[in-house]
């Protein structure tokens, strides 16, 4: 059997550059694609490379429609995507719900689910033809354990995680599993200035008594893009330590 695709999205840092080392390790050709991160994505396919691997850092604003249609084309060169892990961070305004407007809220939803669905859509297409696919979304707990001024960026993953069963419903015939993996707190460079104290709080409410590394995640999506998977689909998967049992 020749060798499956994975594009990950926002792949150059962080969990979306450990799912493109996990995947690469898993047999996975991988595509870490990027907006502005040119040479680290770079660096990370070297890196692939010389261990073993075969990965190719791909440009594309995930917002743009035409742009994703050309990553996707370009990776059918090589036999099209087979797993898509949908990883592009969104940024987003931290504010209680009574001081947000509506376009600061909408903009999260709308950039978050734009991404997701266009990315997907196109990658299901080309799944189905092949009667294969692993469509995995990164989410957070914060769909389902709300914290304070994190309500775009909770509500905007909560649409996420609806839109995910929905595909696994609908996509199922045609051999494709659509699965959420959500993490708590990860240590990443989006988190590394987190006042300690609030890190020492977390790990006090985590049975695991630790913060997540960006590994903890990958490994989960590593799980989920493979063939042992098949009949995993639908699901919601908390990676963090326990805590969202609390």
């Amino acid at each position: 059997m020749s060798k499956r695709n994975a594009l990950i999205t926002g792949g150059a840092r962080g969990i979306g550059a450990a799912c493109a080392k996990a995947l690469a390790a898993e047999g996975y050709r991988v595509f870490i694609n990027y907006v502005n991160s040119s040479e680290v994505a770079n660096q990370l396919a070297d890196e692939i490379i010389a261990s073993g691997g075969e990965a190719f850092a791909v440009k594309a604003d995930v917002r743009d429609p035409l742009q994703v249609e050309e990553m996707i084309n370009n990776i059918s060169q090589h036999g099209g995507v087979d797993a898509l892990i949908s990883n592009a961070n969104m940024s987003f305004t931290s504010k209680p719900f009574l001081d947000q407007t509506w376009q600061e809220f909408s903009q999260k939803l709308n950039d978050e689910m734009f991404a997701a669905y266009n990315t997907a859509q196109l990658a299901a297409k080309v799944m189905k033809e092949k009667q294969f696919g692993r469509l995995i979304f990164i989410s957070s707990t914060l769909s389902e354990m709300p914290a304070p001024a994190f309500i775009a960026h909770g509500t905007a993953k909560g649409a996420l995680d609806s839109f995910n069963k929905y595909l696994a419903q609908e996509l199922g015939p045609y051999g494709i599993t659509s699965n959420i993996v959500a993490p708590g707190l990860v240590e990443t460079d989006a988190t590394k200035e987190a006042p300690e104290e609030f890190k020492e709080m977390i790990r006090q409410h985590t049975p695991t008594q630790k913060i997540a590394q960006p590994e903890d995640v990958a490994n989960t999506v590593r799980y989920l893009a493979s063939e042992k998977s098949g009949h995993i689909t639908g699901t919601y998967n908390p990676v963090c330590g326990g805590a969202y049992i609390q």
